[in-house]
């Protein structure tokens, strides 16, 4: 299949830049021939008849014969010379008539010069259509008159917009008179008053149907593209190009404005409907790229083309992968745009090189709006070839595709310029040094996943770019970190998780949930109580619609003063430890890892078992858009199955290692012993044991019967893992992974495809090395004591002398976190502080958690310090003892 215009004309070339190259030639050539029209001059010769067959001759004859009869009857008085001028074309001709002669016989005078069928002529004479029955007295018209010609389309399905098209057209053939088309030396004559293309324009557009009649959804579509087509077969694009190149500047101001009006009323058109522009907006963008390539006027018309394009690439991808006039359209402008693509890649090339204020979003969207359907053009047609080995040879798309290659070079090497230069403002801080990135280097992610996507055509270009990425691996971090926003659609990032950090990987996923502003006016708010905080948690967490979710939560214990961010970290620390009690029925604790927990398929004991594990996914969801870590982790075979990737041998060794281990020995025995042994006596079922009863499940039909040998034996592994760790627990996965994406704004896989289970551990858990004193005495700041003060040399010599359990207790009490984020202290939303309590010096200490700040009296001894210390340490003491 070959790509071609969207509409009847022959295919085009992508580098073919438009119409004949005469066309604004022709249309302002104003010459008079009396007797003769050559076939080259003639704009209407899609109609075209042989002129010399008997029918014309016929006519002809019957002409001069009745001009010959006439001529000695009539008096000169009533003979008329007419001038009619072919709007279309700019050529003139000059017709011989009688005052007395109908309308209908000057069009058979007409058609003999032109060769255009009577039926396809419209007569212009003072802004009037003249009438086939009339005659030329009833009109008026006198000697040396001059009469307009114009095309009639074949089509009457829309006469209106046929009669605003040529009425156009005639206002065109007015400006262009008055601008000294037919003869310099004349003063331009004036318009007649009332008379204007804008007008005829809102009209045009006014009469194009924006709503689907009947029962047929895709009518007005179909109408749409009628309307549209009468405009660009009349040669109105080319008749406003031409009064917008006319040396008088109320011409040329006339052609912009309705240029620019005719590209806005394309927008403003229903997004279903702006496709149908496509064919004409592209018309235009070839005409005056020809005439003026430099030219504002060009680039709003290109920039329009890329909105078009834009929209039509969005509806096709809400479309999914049914094939519908949308594909068709992007198919048939994908090999006409590479000009424009060309255009724009010079443009980012010269701003990537000068680096002032840097590529501007606008301009990159209207680049990645041209490459998209350019890439899907030939994805669709050449899809059997990618990666392509250049050059092409005898193919589709040849030189385009060369093209293309020679983009993707330059602006790759032009990127590996840009990147040195990041690198050198970083300094020896790298990524850690984010505000040295200046926001003109806003548009570097977005040009590179350009550039990835053109590398996927090449052979050997994904390679070029993983090393130019693995090179420069410290500017792009700090490019991810500094730029990547909500909304912004950066997965191809996650081919390249080798080059980036895990603050990287982390920032990526994060951004796909919702920002959770403290909108006070929309917030989801919560009363529990604490001896009731599963169930009571359960009610208002799964009640809730997601959109619900996505915003602030409001936090508060029934019967405690205390609001605020930290009583609500506290509150997810105390759910997940209901939801994930080892005496709970919902998850499992793996036998080698406590902190690892995987689903429970027993769980189905409780009626709402569904139901929790999908409240458990929000939870777990809204822990993460919170920045709390929560202090659990999911084994290796239920993270697998959250990214719907298949569990093997090797995935199961954490999970359940008795079962590891007996099909490791499975499979690793001698085949030779093992069929002698009956395969152990084995058969194709699994046996599982809940809750006392025993269950024996087919793995495949008459598993029972079918004994297990050296031959099968792999089979019936595979299907004993995906048994036991995938099926069983399948509906409980996806309950969890229901939730989870309630809380997401895209699916769960596309958070997951960033992130290893180490990040995602990190992420749940936070660090897992034990608490550095010497990390948590750097972040801390003072109030009210000085860091030499005696309190506070006391203070971190008590903390050094405690054990694990008790540091993270008196961190809880201080801020409502017992676990701090990967990276240490400085992963924290805030600096932690210690403020002198004005108050009796041996007082118990109290905190704010919500602003991370431990209130200590003045005390006298080390000893009273440590005693009353050791005394928030306590459990019941360090939950909730804060302020707020």
């Amino acid at each position: 299949m070959t790509l071609s215009r969207y509409s009847d004309n022959p295919k085009r070339k992508l580098d073919d830049n438009g119409v004949d190259n005469n066309i604004l030639h022709k249309m302002k050539r104003h010459e008079v021939d009396a007797d003769h029209t050559s076939p080259s001059q003639q704009p209407f010769n899609p109609w075209r008849s042989d002129e010399n067959s008997p029918q014309n001759r016929s006519f002809s004859d019957e002409c001069s014969s009745s001009s010959s009869t006439e001529s000695s009857t009539r008096s000169e008085s009533t003979r008329l010379q007419l001038f009619v001028r072919m709007v279309s074309g700019g050529k003139t001709i000059v017709i011989q008539a009688d005052k007395s002669d109908t309308v209908e016989n000057l069009h058979k005078r007409i058609e003999v010069k032109t060769k255009i069928p009577v039926n396809e002529q419209r007569v212009i004479y003072k802004g009037k259509q003249l009438q086939d029955e009339r005659s030329l007295s009833y009109y008026s018209i006198a000697q040396d008159s001059s009469l307009h010609l114009v095309g009639r389309m074949r089509s009457t399905d829309h006469p209106v917009a046929c009669r605003v098209v040529d009425d156009i057209m005639y206002i065109v053939s007015l400006m262009h008179k008055r601008g000294g088309g037919e003869n310099n030396n004349l003063p331009p004559p004036p318009l007649p008053r009332g008379i204007s293309i804008n007008e005829k324009l809102s009209s045009f557009f006014s009469t194009i149907p924006t709503e689907a009649g009947g029962d047929d959804e895709s009518s007005y579509i179909e109408s749409t593209e009628k309307y549209l087509t009468i405009f660009t077969n009349s040669s109105v694009p080319a008749a406003l190009v031409m009064l917008y190149t006319s040396p008088l500047e109320a011409n040329k101001s006339c052609g912009e404005s309705s240029i620019k009006l005719f590209l806005n009323s394309c927008l403003a058109l229903p997004e279903e409907q702006q496709g149908c522009c496509l064919p004409v907006v592209l018309e235009f963008c070839r005409l005056l790229r020809r005439v003026c390539p430099h030219n504002s006027l060009y680039g709003s018309c290109r920039n329009t083309l890329g909105s078009l394009l834009e929209t039509v690439q969005e509806l096709v991808d809400k479309s999914g992968i049914e094939f519908t006039s949308l594909h068709y359209r992007l198919l048939t402008v994908g090999e006409e745009i590479l000009p424009c693509l060309s255009e724009l890649a010079d443009l980012m090339e010269q701003q990537l090189y000068e680096d002032n204020l840097g590529p501007s979003l606008y301009d990159v969207q209207k680049f990645s709006s041209f490459w998209r359907p350019l890439r899907y053009a030939i994805d669709f047609q050449l899809s059997s070839l990618i990666p392509f080995a250049l050059p092409l040879r005898s193919t589709v798309l040849e030189a385009e595709v060369g093209r293309i290659c020679q983009i993707f070079g330059r602006l790759l090497t032009t990127m590996h310029i840009c990147m040195l230069r990041i690198e050198s403002s970083l300094g020896g801080r790298g990524v850690a040094n984010t505000e040295a990135v200046a926001l003109k280097w806003g548009q570097y992610l977005n040009i590179l996943k350009i550039v990835n996507s053109m590398s996927e055509l090449y052979q050997g270009g994904k390679e070029k770019v993983v090393r130019f990425i693995n090179s420069r691996k410290v500017p792009f971090c700090a490019l991810i970190l500094k730029f990547v926003k909500r909304g912004d659609d950066h997965g191809w990032i996650s081919e390249y998780r080798e080059a980036t950090t895990f603050e990287c990987r982390r920032h990526l996923a994060m951004m796909l949930f919702p920002d959770g502003k403290e909108d006070y006016s929309e917030m989801h708010e919560m009363l529990i109580d604490r001896s009731q905080v599963l169930k009571e948690s359960y009610v208002y967490i799964s009640q809730a619609s997601p959109a619900g979710l996505h915003g602030a939560l409001f936090m508060e214990f029934k019967n405690e003063e205390a609001t605020g961010p930290g009583v609500l970290r506290e509150w997810f620390h105390l759910v997940c430890q209901e939801i994930f009690s080892p005496g709970g029925t919902l998850f499992l604790r793996s036998a080698d890892d406590f902190r690892r927990f995987s689903p429970n398929p027993a769980s189905k004991v409780e009626p709402l078992h569904l139901d929790y594990f999908k409240f458990a996914g929000r939870v777990i969801a809204l822990a993460l858009m919170h920045k709390v870590q929560v202090g659990v982790l999911f084994d290796r075979v239920f993270y697998l199955q959250l990214t719907n990737q298949t569990i093997s041998l090797e995935d199961i060794k954490d999970t359940d290692r008795v079962i590891y281990n007996s099909c490791k020995q499975i499979l690793e025995m001698d085949p030779v012993f093992f069929d002698s042994n009956a395969g152990l006596g084995l058969n194709f079922v699994l046996e599982t044991e809940e809750l006392g009863k025993r269950e024996t499940k087919e793995l495949i039909k008459d598993g029972k019967s079918t004994a297990v040998d050296s031959k099968n034996r792999e089979e019936y592994v595979k299907l004993l893992i995906s048994e036991r760790f995938v099926t069983s627990v399948s509906e409980l996965v996806e309950k969890f992974s229901e939730g989870f994406s309630d809380i997401l704004s895209v699916p769960i896989q596309s958070f997951f495809r960033h992130l290893d289970q180490e990040d995602f551990d990190g992420m749940l858990r936070g660090g897992e090395n034990q608490i550095s004193v010497d990390d948590w005495k750097a972040h801390t700041e003072y109030n009210g004591f000085k860091e030499t003060d005696r309190q506070i040399d006391w203070f971190w010599k008590i903390l050094r002398k405690m054990t694990e359990e008790e540091r993270r207790s008196v961190l809880f009490f201080w801020t409502s976190n017992k676990f701090i984020p990967l990276e240490g202290f400085r992963g924290l939303s805030s600096k932690l502080y210690i403020y002198r309590l004005h108050e009796a010096n041996d007082r118990l200490p109290t905190s704010h958690t919500c602003f991370y700040r431990l209130c200590l009296p003045k005390y006298p001894t080390m000893g009273l310090m440590e005693q009353r210390l050791r005394f928030i340490t306590q459990d019941h003491v360090s939950s909730s003892f804060g302020k707020w």
